[in-house]
């Protein structure tokens, strides 16, 4: 097995709802980031073996194979292969972990994992809308192995479960804002982001041919616990999470280039991390969304490594319920948790998520000078994705 090496890692600024990114075609969005990843890193485009995308929401704009589309649209190697794949929240990041084992089973010797969404453009659940007349993904037979439930109720259910309450969750989502503006205000994020030009709307809502660069992510607003008590529950009349202690709904793509240690040589790149393991596990698809729990106890122990040995954690904060639960579980140090803030302040753009967070680790491993970042995230259905990388 060969050595899986990251060479680099860029993400989009992660646009609001109907903001700064919502009047940009999602192949334009990922191809913008997937141009600048083979800017950065100095190689040919031709070399890359193979290119792996994580998309949620494949139909309409983000149909036909989106991660292919992205690539050519940026005028990139067209002897490049590439595959869309959805493993839910988890996409790019699994999209990621398949291109390190495309690198380190030797079968090709550089590979892209990335990921997009465009939540505005492409609602969450539009390939299951009841106007299509296309039936529901989940068949009746489903109920009779499993409960169905939703992710919102998988949520409330693990706030029972680890005794997590309102005022937890809303203690949460302030410390993301609040750790989120002090990164931009340190200016933590400004080199792993992509300027990405959208074109600006007209006054009428129509899309102007002028554009402007997005640059800064858009979903930082003023918190405060007061602010946040007043919010109402989004899952149950008395429940725990709120619009302001959960993710919020956003476009964003990422992309990250892996590459043998041989290849890395060869064409004289320099390596900045290291994939040590990853994985992709099943966890209760009732509670949904505990699949972090098994992921990092996993790469942990199958690694011999305890959680403090670990610098800096990257768990998507699909809702604060999800994250306390894990912190709760492992014991994991609070501060070494999303450091940078996460998705309640910054956005989750589903399918690209998982890359934008490897790309947040990995800065973060090397502002430190730190030797390991583990990252993990909740997907619909019931997984866990881990990737644990080593600053090189």
């Amino acid at each position: 097995m060969s050595e899986v090496m990251i060479v680099e890692a860029v993400r989009s600024a992660v646009g609001r709802r109907n903001g700064e990114l919502s009047t940009l075609h999602p192949a334009n969005l990922l191809a913008a980031v997937q141009a600048a990843l083979i800017e950065r890193s100095g190689v040919d485009s031709a070399e890359v073996g193979q290119v792996i995308g994580g998309c949620v929401s494949q139909i309409g704009e983000q149909s036909t194979n989106v991660t292919r589309t992205a690539w050519l649209t940026a005028g990139l190697s067209q002897q490049v292969a590439a595959t869309t794949i959805d493993a839910q929240c988890g996409s790019s990041q699994q999209a990621t972990a398949l291109a390190g084992a495309l690198v380190g089973s030797g079968l090709v010797g550089l590979a892209v994992g990335c990921g997009v969404e465009s939540m505005s453009r492409i609602p969450i659940g539009s390939a299951m809308r009841e106007e299509l007349g296309l039936g529901f993904p989940i068949p009746a037979e489903y109920s009779n192995h499993i409960e169905f439930t939703s992710q919102f109720e998988g949520a409330e259910r693990i706030a029972e479960k680890w005794g997590i309450t309102r005022a937890d969750a809303d203690e949460f989502g302030l410390a993301s804002q609040e750790k989120a503006k002090r990164a931009w205000q340190e200016g933590r994020f400004t080199g792993q982001i992509v300027p990405v030009a959208a074109p600006l709307r007209n006054e009428d809502g129509s899309v102007s041919e002028q554009t402007r660069l997005v640059t800064t992510d858009g979903g930082l607003r003023e918190t405060t616990l007061e602010g946040l008590a007043k919010l109402k529950p989004v899952a149950r009349p008395d429940g725990v999470h709120t619009a302001g202690n959960a993710s919020q709904i956003s476009d964003g793509a990422g992309a990250v280039l892996v590459a043998s240690s041989t290849r890395v040589e060869d064409l004289g790149l320099r390596a900045r991390a290291r994939v040590v393991d990853t994985c992709l596990v099943g966890s209760d698809p009732v509670l949904m969304l505990t699949g972090p729990i098994p992921a990092t106890d996993l790469l942990l122990q199958r690694n011999g490594l305890g959680v403090d040995d670990i610098d800096v954690y990257e768990i998507n904060e699909a809702f604060a319920s999800v994250v306390l639960a894990w912190q709760r579980e492992l014991g994991v140090d609070p501060a070494k948790i999303n450091p940078n803030g996460g998705a309640i302040a910054l956005g989750h753009p589903l399918g690209g998520t998982g890359a934008v967070l490897i790309t947040k680790a990995l800065n973060e491993l090397e502002r430190i000078q730190g030797r390991y970042a583990l990252i993990t995230m909740c997907c619909g259905g019931g997984l866990g994705t881990g990737m644990l990388i080593e600053r090189v």
